[in-house]
């Protein structure tokens, strides 16, 4: 052994040792002895039905099962509404919690302490205290970072039980040690995430999508927010849904959240402390929600109403089992790939992360040698409008093979949208409700901004810093950074006249009659390390109507048009021959002329609507805006450059 690495050996196993120390099993049931004498058994309510509120959503339900029931052909009927603005979809959910007369089961990925995310955990405490079962499953990745919370929430009540899922280190809040350890002892383990988001209230109705628990996915942020997608279905497959997430809940990865270190120790030092106060960062808004919930007028008109009656529904969901058989397929979200091999006329597909595994790009590439091949949209992020530019590079390098070899008409997402889904009636943030500031500026950064190592507006200005500086994405924080996420989004130019949006929707169409609406990325990250589901509707009235969505977010407006260059006149072969060998190399890619880029339509006389990219007049009325629109790229551009160029093996676990 050369003797400049057995220094970096020692350090390594110091690294791992340290990270690894752990309470033995008897401190353990000392600790989770503490919580459960800690637990209130006090009732607000005495009623059967635990005084829940009547609920429009709750209702959906009943006239599900009851011509499901009566239904001649034995099949089952359910209702389904489409949840896209983010205020709706805080709305829908509050109001099924306060609904609840048995049970509600939550599961996420993240879950924060914002204003959103405490208004929801206060519900599920008073749903508790009313008599309903409550169970929260949140991965240990993104968990609520804040241990008083965690070990307040571990003794709150009888009724309220929190675990925490696939806790690495048997930590609920792992810190910069612990992921290097990670990458050291256990890296596939801790790269095996439950991206899973479901709520189910009474077996009856259930919520599925892509919003996670952070201000960020409901419209409520200053600077940065997701346009997302959930769908919400009442009716039998809901109890396929509590089927899984109780999988999930019995499964040995799912911890209970007073037996894990840090929280235990917590326990054991001061007993359970009392839930910190909440202290929203706009108090109107949060209490505008609470009343908007209690209006069953207006949670009837604004979304009872608009919800479809469909037919059969399916849940398609992995299981904690994927996890344990390591690169096996046991998915159930695999599914997917035989709805896309029926496709016939048209796939309609979004996703944040256009990044394809190798399955995948199969294929579709066996569509497109199809006689009559099925075309294929593509609605997917801009670099100036995604949370994680790492992963958008890699999606860069591939745009010629998924243009040419693939067929997709991609269209990138705006960080400005001119016609996004969003409502300030919900708290939506509005010009002047707080400082505008760029996401991927560090607060620390900012003039003026106190740092966290002493002096100025202590607490409440480390508070706003935290939030200003949370991981924006559903990735881990970068290794190489301590004070603040690497993956944040990229500067740019334009401004807005509200914060930058980002797509997070994972949605398909398939030939305007199946509708899948759920957590799956359709990328490499999905199929082999995440847990991942679906719901799967085949109906053509529901898919027609998430077609529609889809396609107001690839308006014009709303979109960037990717398409290939117009041919130069001189080298055209070189630069396409160039593109093609080097985006097949994994360590070499720095071409810098790349087949495709970006165009924003200019309506005019000669063009009075928008063309498809394989019109011939389509160079005529698009005019080319560059690979990356709107991005004050600066150093960031050798950033994407290298990933372009050296990236292509972190595909799979990004």
């Amino acid at each position: 052994m050369r003797a400049w690495t057995r220094p970096l050996l020692a350090a390594l196993l110091a690294l791992a040792a340290s990270a690894c120390s752990t309470l033995s099993p008897q401190l353990r049931e000392q600790a989770a002895a503490v919580a459960v004498a800690g637990r209130d058994a006090q009732l607000d309510c005495e009623r059967a039905d635990r005084c829940a509120a009547p609920s429009p959503l709750r209702e959906l339900a009943g006239e599900a099962f009851a011509e499901t029931a009566s239904a001649p052909d034995g099949r089952t009927r359910h209702r389904a509404l489409i949840l896209d603005e983010g205020g709706e979809a805080l709305l829908a959910r509050i109001n099924l919690m306060r609904s609840a007369t048995r049970r509600i089961d939550l599961q996420t990925y993240i879950f924060d302490k914002d204003d959103s995310a405490r208004l929801v955990l206060d519900e599920l405490l008073a749903a508790a205290r009313r008599g309903v079962k409550v169970r929260v499953l949140i991965d240990q990745l993104s968990a609520i970072a804040d241990l008083r919370i965690l070990a307040a929430l571990a003794g709150a009540h009888q009724n309220l039980e929190l675990r925490i899922y696939n806790p690495t280190f048997g930590r609920a809040k792992p810190n910069y040690l612990h992921y290097a350890a990670s990458v050291i002892c256990c890296f596939r383990r801790f790269n095996q995430r439950m991206h899973n988001k479901l709520l189910v209230i009474d077996d009856a109705v259930g919520i599925s999508g892509g919003r996670n628990y952070q201000d960020d996915y409901y419209d409520w942020d200053s600077q940065y927010n997701f346009r997302d997608r959930d769908v919400l279905v009442a009716g039998p497959v809901v109890r396929e849904m509590q089927r899984n997430f109780a999988a999930y809940w019995n499964d040995r990865r799912s911890v209970p959240v007073e037996r894990l270190d840090d929280v235990a120790r917590l326990l054991l030092s001061s007993g359970v402390p009392e839930m910190p106060p909440a202290t929203p960062a706009r108090p109107e808004r949060v209490e505008r929600m609470r009343q908007a919930a209690a209006d069953a007028g207006l949670v009837e008109e604004r979304l009872a109403r608009r919800a479809m009656a469909v037919g059969p529904v399916e849940y398609l969901a992995d299981v904690p089992k994927k996890h344990r058989e390591g690169e096996s397929r046991v998915s159930g979200a695999s599914g997917l790939a035989g709805l896309l091999a029926q496709a016939r006329e048209e796939v309609l597909l979004q996703t944040p992360y256009l990044v394809l595994s190798d399955s995948a790009v199969e294929i579709f590439r066996q569509l497109r040698q199809r006689e009559r091949p099925p075309r294929v949209v593509a609605s997917t992020n801009s670099l100036a409008a995604t949370d994680n530019a790492i992963v958008y590079a890699l999606s860069y390098k591939y745009k010629r093979r998924n243009v040419r070899e693939l067929g997709f008409d991609i269209y990138e997402y705006r960080p400005f949208p001119e016609d996004p889904p969003v409502d300030p009636a919900l708290g939506a943030w509005q010009p002047g409700d707080a400082e505008t500031q760029d996401p991927s500026v560090p607060r620390s950064e900012l003039p003026g901004a106190v740092s966290g190592s002493g002096g100025g507006g202590g607490r409440a200005d480390d508070d706003r810093r935290q939030v200003r500086d949370k991981l924006r994405t559903e990735s881990r924080p970068s290794l190489l950074s301590t004070s603040h996420p690497a993956n944040r989004p990229v500067p740019v130019r334009a401004q807005g006249k509200r914060p930058r949006m980002g797509l997070h929707a994972k949605s398909m169409v398939i030939d305007r009659r199946i509708a899948v609406i759920g957590t799956h990325n359709f990328d490499p990250r999905s199929e082999t390390y995440n847990t991942e589901g679906v719901v799967v509707i085949e109906d053509p009235a529901f898919a027609g109507a998430l077609a529609a969505s889809i396609e107001r977010d690839i308006a014009p407006g709303n979109s960037w048009t990717v398409a290939p260059r117009a041919r130069p006149p001189v080298l055209s072969g070189l630069n396409y021959s160039m593109n093609k060998v080097l985006e097949k190399s994994p360590v070499l890619d720095l071409w810098p002329w790349r087949y495709a880029t970006n165009y924003v339509f200019q309506p005019g006389p000669e063009c009075p609507r928008p063309l498809p990219r394989r019109d011939p007049r389509f160079h005529q009325c698009y005019v080319a805006v560059g690979d990356f629109p709107e991005v004050s790229l600066g150093p960031r551009s050798i950033l994407t450059r290298m990933l372009t160029a050296f990236g292509a093996g972190l595909v799979p676990i990004l």
